[in-house]
């Protein structure tokens, strides 16, 4: 039998892909893995993570609204740029409340390694509204939180996750590397399109 974490691990796969390839049916998967993951890192006292999940379910909803939302004429989703000064205010946020968060969780809580778990928590946060917005600076944000996370992972013993978390990494990497191609293309096609949501 199929035990939850591997179907987690599936969920997660797919959702992954399709959000490179842009797909808004990446949602559905996303939704269905964020909702077991709660539950498989509550039980690894992972309590950042496990609450994360709670925010990414919402944020899954938004990010599916604002997708639909913000195709071109052929149904494609649109992406953009952040820009340097808002990505230096996303930075400045993540660093504290990664101080803050990580001191709860260390002083309040028995959470198991609460300073990495706050950074893949906040860092997870800021990247999944930018790429709900469509922001292309979504992806390094994703290569950093997986490179840690894949540690975290091995380290509670939670070795699929941290399997995923591993592949993760690499199709970061590739959705960042993709995203900025769509950028240029769809730069250089601004009369064609709709404008952006």
């Amino acid at each position: 039998m199929i035990d939850l974490e591997t179907i987690a691990v599936i969920l997660g796969l797919a959702n992954i892909v399709l959000v490179v390839r842009r797909s808004l049916w990446n949602y559905p998967f996303g939704i269905a893995m964020v909702s077991l993951y709660f539950f498989i890192f509550a039980d690894a006292k992972l309590y950042s993570d496990a609450l994360l999940q709670i925010f990414f379910l919402t944020v899954q909803l938004y990010g599916w609204w604002n997708w639909i939302r913000g195709r071109d004429a052929q149904g494609a989703v649109i992406v953009r740029h952040a820009g340097a000064g808002a990505m230096l205010g996303w930075i400045g946020a993540i660093l504290a409340g990664t101080a803050l968060w990580g001191w709860l969780m260390h002083r309040y809580t028995d959470a198991a390694l609460p300073w990495w778990d706050a950074s893949i928590a906040m860092t997870s946060i800021a990247a999944q509204i930018l790429l709900s917005r469509r922001f292309i600076e979504n992806w390094p944000l994703w290569v950093a939180t997986d490179a840690i996370a894949v540690g975290v992972y091995a380290a509670k013993d939670l070795d699929k996750t941290a399997m995923l978390y591993a592949v993760f990494l690499v199709i970061a990497a590739w959705g960042w590397w993709d995203w900025l191609r769509a950028g240029r293309a769809q730069h250089r096609a601004v009369p064609a399109q709709d404008s952006p949501a």
